[in-house]
């Protein structure tokens, strides 16, 4: 019989958390208490905001159902595992959309897993390659996750950096936001040896480090981290504008597209589409990103695109006349 009360409420909540409908008598038997005390405990439960269902008669029981808000859950040790291997799998490269909502739980999964579960994650994560990769380059999910909860504790943040020219400094920051553009993510941050604000791409980033020092967060000059990302990429010419004519429909091209380069907007014939978009990094990878849509397409602009597309056209006919 289970005489702790909070154990038996965290018991009697793993259970109910089966999607399935339990027999009063069979939670009675699992527990090793009375009938009486289950519906006790069921009564508890929805005081603590947990919507439990019943259902009367000799087939009826006890299920939980959707509620208004999503009370916590308790997981097993290999669900626990599951679900921090998916996030860390996907972390580098979430779903649109999802990207910044990912890192957050995957941060507050991992704060309370205990290290045998951890060690279990990081096992099968080094055991395991995935066959493809995102558009962009792939980040140590640990890194995110450090930064996330920085982010999320107002907690200064130190790290090593490596600039585009390939210089390498340490940071101490004050970290704002996690932005993620679908290619990379950057962070947004206060720093205080320059005393003003930056970005920093995160795969640039090595030896992340929460200090535990506290702070208060400052008010960024645009008021939204995106915005701010946005004026810095331009600022150091980073990013340039593309326009594209894809001669396929707006549906076919957006499927074939990264969220990176823009939606495709519809042209009035129906059967072409037309791109427009700000995107960093070099022309050489977005030329073969477009390309790899195996679609007819035409760059409007800029002009070095223009060109980077003709010399790789024309590299690719000569290799295929070599072969």
């Amino acid at each position: 019989m289970t005489t702790d009360t909070p154990a038996r409420l965290l018991t009697l909540l793993s259970l109910l958390q089966t999607p399935r409908e339990w027999p009063g008598g069979e939670l009675a038997e699992r527990l090793g208490v009375s009938r009486r005390t289950v519906r006790r405990d069921i009564d508890r439960l929805r005081e603590l905001g947990y919507p439990v269902q019943a259902t009367m008669g000799t087939d009826g029981g006890y299920r939980l159902v959707a509620g208004k808000a999503m009370p916590p859950l308790v997981l097993d040790d290999e669900e626990a595992v599951a679900i921090a291997v998916g996030l860390r799998a996907g972390a580098g490269h979430a779903v649109a959309g999802l990207d910044e909502a990912s890192v957050r739980a995957l941060a507050k999964l991992e704060q309370v897993l205990p290290s045998r579960l951890r060690r279990r994650v990081a096992t099968l994560q080094s055991a395991t390659t995935p066959l493809t990769s995102g558009d962009g380059p792939s980040i140590a999910p640990e890194t995110l996750t450090v930064m996330a909860s920085t982010v999320a504790g107002n907690e200064r943040l130190r790290f090593a950096y490596r600039a585009a020219d390939g210089t390498e400094t340490r940071r101490v920051t004050e970290p704002y936001r996690l932005v993620s553009t679908g290619r990379r993510w950057y962070l947004v941050a206060y720093d205080l040896d320059r005393a003003d604000w930056r970005t920093f791409r995160v795969d640039r980033v090595s030896e992340p480090f929460a200090t535990g020092a506290r702070f208060a967060p400052r008010e960024l000059p645009t008021g939204d981290a995106a915005e701010y990302l946005r004026r810095s990429m331009y600022r150091r010419n980073d990013s340039y504008g593309i326009t594209v004519v894809f001669h396929a429909p707006a549906a076919t091209v957006a499927a074939l597209l990264p969220p990176w380069l823009g939606v495709p907007e519809p042209a009035e014939d129906g059967g072409s589409c037309v791109v427009r978009a700000t995107v960093s990094g070099s022309v050489e990878w977005t030329a073969v990103r477009l390309a790899t849509t195996g679609l007819k397409f035409r760059v409007a602009e800029p002009a070095e695109l223009v060109e980077c597309v003709r010399e790789m056209g024309a590299r690719l006919a000569r290799a295929a006349e070599d072969g």
